[in-house]
C-alpha cells in the first residue's frame, strides 16, 4: 500500500494508519475528554499548546483508509484524521489526492526565507486568480505559527519594505513548517472534479546546511517528494568578475557546489541508493538574486523574456531557460554544477528568479523603493507540481 508523509513531522505511513482527533463533544452518557500536551506532539513538531486526545482506529477498520472512529474515551464519532507519528490533526482533503512535500533548502545568504515569504505571497494572490484555485493555509497549526509567520515575515517585506534577519538555526533541529492547501477544478473523463492537494514548505536555516551531520538529520529531506533547493550565484567563481557583488554576498561565502554535494550525499545515504543509480527525487535548481545579473544580461537576454501567465507550467519556456542558465555556468567557471546533477539526478531543472525585483540595500536592509515585483518566483514550484500531475504543462 502506498505511504503518505506527514506535512508536519515528515514521517511516512500506510493511509490505512491514520489515527483521528477527539472532537471534544462527548457521546451521551459520557465523560467529556480533556485537552492535554501531547508529549510527541510537542517533540516531533514543536507544539506546545494543549490540544484534544488522538487516538488509533478500531482495528476493523484497518486494512482500508477509515473516514470516521469513535473516540475509546468519550465514544464521540470523529471525522478529524491525524497523523499516527506526530498526532498532528491533518487538512480534511489530506490522503485523498496526491499531496507532495516541498523541501526549500540552500546555503546560507541563498535568500530561501525571503523566496519562500514572497512564493506563499504569490500564491495566496496572483498564482490563485492564475489557476482559478483556493489556496490557503491548512491545519491546526495554520492559526497561531501562521500568523505570527505573517506578521514577521510578510509585513516586512510588503508592508514595510524592509529585509529581515538570517532564519536562525534550530537548537533542536524542529521547525514548524507551513501547510497549505490547493483546490482545482478541473476536467476528468468530461466532467469538472475538484482536486486538493496538500503542500508543505520547510524553510531550514541556511547554517544547518553548512555540515554534512545536520543534513543527514533533516527528515524532511528524505521524505519531501520534491526539492527546491536555493544557490547564491553570488558565489559562483566567475561572479565577482562580471558584477558588483555586496559585503554581504562576501561574508561567510561558501561555493554552491558544497551545499548541493551535501545534499545529494544524505539522499543518497538514507535510501542507500546503488552508486549506478540516479536519485530519482526531482530537485529544482534556482539561482536566486538574479536582478544582480540583470545589467550584466541585458535588456534582451532570453533570461529575461516576460513569463507566461496561463493556467499551466510553461514547458517550452521552461527547457529555454534552463538552456541558457546552462550556458551561463559555463560561462561563469561553474559548469561543475551541472555535472554534477546530470550525475547523480534522473530530473532536475534550472531556475533563474528574482524574489524582490530589484536590487536591495543591503546596509540600511531596505528594500527597492518600488517595492516587491516578484521575478518569476512561482516556476520551480509549478515545474515540480506539473511534474507531479497536479496542474497541466503547456508545451506552446
Amino acid at each position: 500500500m502506498a505511504k503518505l508523509a506527514c506535512p508536519y513531522c515528515y514521517h511516512r505511513f500506510p493511509a490505512s494508519n491514520l489515527w483521528f482527533q477527539c472532537t471534544g463533544r462527548p457521546a451521551p452518557g459520557k465523560e467529556k475528554c480533556r485537552k492535554v500536551v501531547d508529549p510527541e506532539r510537542q517533540r516531533l513538531t514543536g507544539y506546545a499548546p494543549a490540544s484534544w486526545p488522538a487516538f488509533a482506529a478500531a482495528k476493523a477498520l484497518l486494512g482500508r483508509t477509515p473516514r470516521r472512529a469513535p473516540c475509546p474515551d468519550c465514544g464521540t464519532v470523529s471525522g478529524i484524521r491525524a497523523c499516527p507519528v506526530c498526532h498532528t490533526p491533518l487538512p480534511a482533503n489530506f490522503a485523498d489526492s496526491r499531496s507532495p512535500l516541498i523541501g526549500v533548502v540552500g546555503g546560507k545568504n541563498a535568500g530561501k526565507t525571503v523566496y519562500t515569504t514572497v512564493l506563499v505571497h504569490e500564491l495566496r494572490h496572483n498564482i490563485r486568480r492564475r489557476f482559478d484555485a483556493d489556496i490557503s493555509f491548512a491545519g491546526e497549526q495554520a492559526g497561531v505559527g501562521t500568523a505570527q509567520w505573517l506578521e514577521r515575515y510578510e509585513q516586512a517585506l510588503f508592508g514595510d519594505r524592509a529585509l529581515f534577519e538570517s532564519t536562525a538555526s534550530s537548537a533542536d533541529g524542529i521547525r514548524i513548517p507551513l501547510v497549505m492547501q490547493w483546490r482545482q477544478p478541473r476536467v476528468q473523463f468530461g466532467r469538472q472534479v475538484h482536486n486538493t492537494t496538500t503542500l508543505s514548505f520547510y524553510d531550514a536555516a541556511g547554517e544547518d546546511m553548512t555540515t554534512q551531520e545536520f543534513v543527514n538529520s533533516q527528515a524532511y529531506l528524505t521524505a519531501a517528494d520534491g526539492l527546491i533547493v536555493l544557490l547564491d550565484p553570488f558565489q559562483l567563481p566567475g561572479a565577482q568578475d562580471r558584477i558588483a557583488v555586496p559585503d554581504v554576498g562576501r561574508r561567510d561565502a561558501e561555493p554552491p557546489i558544497n551545499v548541493l554535494n551535501r545534499v545529494t550525499e544524505m539522499l543518497r545515504s538514507s535510501v542507500g541508493l546503488s552508486d549506478r543509480k540516479k536519485i530519482g527525487t526531482p530537485i529544482a535548481v534556482v539561482f536566486s538574486k538574479i536582478d544582480a545579473f540583470f545589467g550584466m544580461l541585458g535588456d534582451n537576454h532570453p533570461l529575461l523574456r516576460p513569463p507566461a501567465t496561463g493556467p499551466e507550467y510553461d514547458e517550452a519556456g521552461g527547457q529555454d531557460a534552463d538552456e541558457h542558465l546552462r550556458a551561463l555556468l559555463a560561462e561563469l567557471g561553474a559548469d561543475d554544477l551541472d555535472g554534477h546533477l546530470r550525475a547523480h539526478y534522473q530530473a532536475f531543472r534550472y531556475f533563474a528568479v528574482s524574489s524582490l525585483g530589484a536590487e536591495p540595500d543591503y546596509g540600511r536592509k531596505q528594500i527597492d523603493p518600488a517595492g516587491v515585483r516578484p521575478f518569476r518566483v512561482d516556476e520551480p514550484l509549478l515545474w515540480l507540481l506539473s511534474h507531479f500531475g497536479i496542474i497541466e504543462r503547456s508545451r506552446r
